[in-house]
């Protein structure tokens, strides 16, 4: 941050599960065509070149000759580490002629038994019991990570990177930023002492141009790369997902400048880059565009445009009402009452985290049980206050942007978007019709824009929500179908994999109902980390069930620090 003489230190930590699922769906890529990959946008980046990936797969078979050192330093080359105590993705164990190779996409490990530099068996086995699974007549390991660097190129690439250094580092010198030289020159004669003795180095991928022999300005490997020709892509949310992808490119680009220019980085890294758009639109051979509200360029690119406006529940899309903005929280705090007194659910949108926090505050202080949801709060507190509006723990969620694409929530009967005439991102055509979205899952679905003028984005959206809704109905009648809210079971905030060896009765501990142990303990350590020693000792003692129900659940509330109730500087806080 050139403005404060910052400098943070980009802290990379992989998460393992999701490292391992990227590595299982390039391997099943290079194997089969029968493959359905679902990713962010985020993850197309970050692989190395495919073919370099590819040249570093090692196939062997039974009966092949291999001197054991020979085995073990492919391992090595592609990233294996030896562990002879415990056997991990990543890692391979040696234990005479049998050698043991957890691989870092896959659940079994394989084991290779050598016999007079004779490969005699190779065998699928369990990691933990070591119990065989089948016998193979051949196998393939597959690099343990995508950015693959042969010696070859480490030494051919070098001398580039020290003639770069040297050049940028004159050019500083000749500006006067003696300092921006030093410190350019130190960091990358330690990159490439890194690169000579071990063949990697911390930012490996800043040094990725020179390595793979690309050009300046070249195209960078991507995930997409490893599809065949004729593959066919669906862009889910496209109204969102393609400004995403265009803007990509310039945001990578105006930060990885500012290292360039203050002498972190040399210029070639400018090139390990997301995709540009006219590179990306490259990749779109057969391409199917899914939203709600489309944007104008996939529109007009399409051959042929869709609607899917019926719903097999038959649940239509909600009434909705434009009223005056003058009062509006006195009109809502009736609308509310009639919402809770039915047993429903309600979400209010507003423009901002202050107002969404001191509306929440408000109602939570005549008697709503209310929580407000914005960006602040990390990913599980968003989710477990998802989850408690659906169990009807609260009644009322309060947010700002969050309340869009992708929540599904057949409770909620009723939307409230509060300062609807605020043309802006958060109240054009597109938001407006996605915020009354959140209503359509729902038969007594309704939604009430309070606003004081008309906009054009109001109108629009009050349009389309009718047209649809008209033609819903007509199907209806027609079909003699009877709307239905959608039935959803509330799932657990944890995915249901890492439950299910979990005892039942867990969950039904004294003041932790509807959370399992492995939640709570989560959460306990998760507040530890956070030095919020009052939350944690209260989830404590809910798995010790050292408390009464309602007692431990306020303890635990209070614990959480979400509490619309509280004082705004305890809030602030916490956020």
């Amino acid at each position: 941050m050139p403005v404060s003489d910052v400098y943070i230190e980009k802290d990379a930590s992989i998460n393992e599960r999701i490292e391992k699922l990227r590595l299982a769906t390039t391997k099943t890529l290079l194997e089969r065509r029968d493959v359905i990959v679902v990713a962010s946008v985020s993850c197309i980046y970050g692989l190395g070149k495919r073919k370099t990936y590819e040249d570093a797969i090692f196939r062997f078979s039974v009966g092949e000759k291999y001197n054991r050192r020979d085995f073990i330093e492919k391992l090595v080359a592609n990233h294996y580490e030896r562990n002879d105590y415990v056997l991990e993705p990543g890692n391979f164990r040696v234990r005479g002629g049998t050698i043991e190779v957890f691989p870092a996409y896959s659940d079994l490990a394989i084991r290779i038994l050598l016999e007079d530099e004779t490969i005699e068996r190779i065998e699928e086995i369990e990691p933990l019991t070591g119990k065989r699974v089948l016998s193979k007549p051949q196998a393939a390991i597959f690099p343990a990570q995508h950015y693959i660097t042969s010696s070859e190129a480490i030494a051919g690439a070098l001398p580039k990177i020290e003639e770069e250094m040297i050049r940028q580092t004159e050019s500083f010198r000749s500006q006067g930023k003696l300092l921006e030289a030093q410190r350019l020159e130190m960091r990358t004669k330690y990159d490439m002492e890194m690169l000579a003795q071990v063949g990697y180095c911390s930012g490996i991928e800043n040094y990725s141009r020179i390595l793979d022999g690309r050009l300046p300005g070249e195209t960078p490997g991507t995930l997409l790369d490893f599809f065949p020709d004729d593959f066919l892509f669906f862009i889910d949310e496209s109204h969102i997902t393609l400004p995403q992808v265009q803007g990509m490119y310039n945001g990578d680009r105006a930060r990885k400048q500012t290292l360039v220019d203050h002498g972190f980085r040399l210029p070639s890294c400018l090139d390990n880059r997301p995709l540009k758009w006219d590179e990306f639109l490259g990749f779109l051979p057969q391409v199917c565009f899914v939203s709600a509200t489309p944007g104008n360029w996939e529109m007009e690119v399409s051959s042929n445009v869709v609607e899917l406006i019926v719903r097999p529940t038959g649940v239509v899309d909600p009434e909705v009402l434009v009223v005056p903005a003058t009062g509006q929280v006195d009109d809502l705090t009736e609308r509310l009452r009639e919402v809770v007194a039915r047993g429903d659910r309600a979400l209010v949108t507003t423009l901002t985290k202050r107002s969404s926090e001191d509306l929440a505050e408000y109602l939570a202080d005549i008697g709503f049980a209310v929580k407000y949801i914005h960006s602040e709060l990390d990913t599980f507190e968003r989710a477990e206050l998802i989850r408690d509006l659906r169990r009807g723990d609260i009644s009322v969620l309060v947010g700002v942007n969050l309340l869009r694409e992708g929540i599904d929530l057949p409770e909620v009967s009723f939307v409230a978007i509060i300062d609807a005439d605020r043309e802006g991102f958060l109240r054009s055509r597109r938001s407006l019709i996605q915020i009354i979205g959140r209503a359509a899952r729902n038969i007594s679905g309704k939604v009430v824009l309070y606003a004081d003028r008309e906009t054009g984005s109001i109108i629009s959206a009050r349009e389309e929500t009718m047209r649809r809704r008209q033609i819903q109905i007509a199907h209806n009648l027609k079909c003699g179908i009877t709307p239905q809210t959608i039935q959803k079971r509330v799932t657990a905030l944890l995915p249901e994999k890492l439950l299910a060896d979990i005892s039942p009765d867990i969950s039904t501990r004294p003041g932790g109902e509807g959370f399992t142990k492995q939640e709570l303990e989560q959460m306990m350590w998760k507040a530890v980390e956070h030095l919020d020693f009052e939350r944690a000792a209260a989830i404590r003692d809910i798995l010790h069930g050292e408390r009464g129900g309602e007692e431990c659940r306020a303890a635990m509330d209070r614990g959480k620090g979400r509490q619309t109730a509280q004082p705004k500087k305890h809030r602030r806080k916490h956020s």
